[in-house]
């Protein structure tokens, strides 16, 4: 009994650095934010005053406010949208006998290893107007170049595409480790009550993905509304604020205009989003996982 609670104290000390790591690196800068959103302090001054709410009040009141976060719900739904439905088809395509599986894998999963800093560059590279990998391409056919990027829809929907090129590899590993899972059991049994390839993924497959749907939803909408170095890269939020999201309007506040009061409020606001989303996600999606 005296070595079982010795033990429970050794274990219970071990995970005394990650709290204490937690709790310098996460819960400390997250209650400063809070501090600095209602102080008009510059980011770099050792003066500053408190201001109550004004920094909220100011960011409801900022028509670029709400195309940011326009935009950063396009990133977080759009990309995770996108991402599932690719991420599934190659998961099944791979889960079928065909030769050249790990070459697949291997190509599908590579763009997930590279920085998304770089890769937001290497796609800049593709739209930009001069000298443009796309523009050179429709140039061939006598079509006049386009300036991809000075448009903020069409901007916002070519980051939307890249952030899923990354990441959709991460989404086919998940998938396909799920699909593995299944018995092979519940498909025969399917197979002779007669089911037909349509109604075994809709009635067995899809029920039993359910752990792998929500761990793939979660990740992907909390990285899309979080979403920042691709558009650094690609726009840096530009034209204006047209293909900016909320992380990136954060960054300029702070440097650019060095009001860390009006950013560090913004950020509060993202949390809260991001929590609000996540958080319903996860009950809805828990709900409809059956076990096998």
């Amino acid at each position: 009994m005296k070595r079982r609670m010795q033990s429970k104290g050794l274990i219970n000390l071990m995970y005394v650095p990650a709290v204490l790591l937690f709790a310098l690196f996460i819960f400390y800068p997250f209650v400063q934010g809070i501090r600095v959103s209602f102080t008009d302090w510059n980011g770099y001054s050792q003066n500053y005053n408190w201001v109550g709410f004004d920094k909220y009040k100011m960011m409801f009141s900022d028509k670029n406010v709400w195309i940011t976060i326009k935009n950063t719900i396009i990133y977080g739904f759009g990309s995770t949208f996108f991402q599932n439905i690719l991420g599934l088809a190659y998961a099944l395509f791979l889960d079928s006998r065909i030769r050249g599986k790990g070459l697949v894998r291997t190509i599908v999963y590579l763009p997930v290893i590279i920085s998304p800093l770089i890769m937001g560059y290497i796609w800049y590279f593709f739209f930009q107007y001069d000298g443009g990998a796309v523009n050179d391409a429709i140039g061939l056919f006598g079509l006049a170049p386009v300036d991809w990027l000075s448009k903020g829809p069409v901007a916002v929907w070519l980051i939307t595409f890249v952030n899923t090129y990354q990441y959709m590899g991460t989404a086919m590993i998940i998938y396909l480790a799920g699909l593995q899972s299944i018995p092979k059991d519940y498909y025969e049994a399917a197979s002779i009550d007669g089911a037909g390839g349509w109604t075994k993924f809709r009635s067995v497959m899809l029920p039993l993905l359910m752990p792998s749907i929500t761990i793939n939803i979660l990740i992907n909408i909390i990285g899309g509304l979080k979403l920042f170095d691709v558009i650094v890269a690609m726009t840096n939020g530009g034209p204006g604020y047209a293909s900016s999201s909320i992380s990136t309007m954060m960054y300029n506040l702070y440097f650019a205009r060095q009001d860390a009061g009006y950013a560090a409020a913004l950020g509060n606001t993202m949390f809260v989003m991001i929590a609000i989303v996540s958080l319903l996600a996860l009950f809805y999606l828990k709900r409809k996982e059956v076990k096998m």
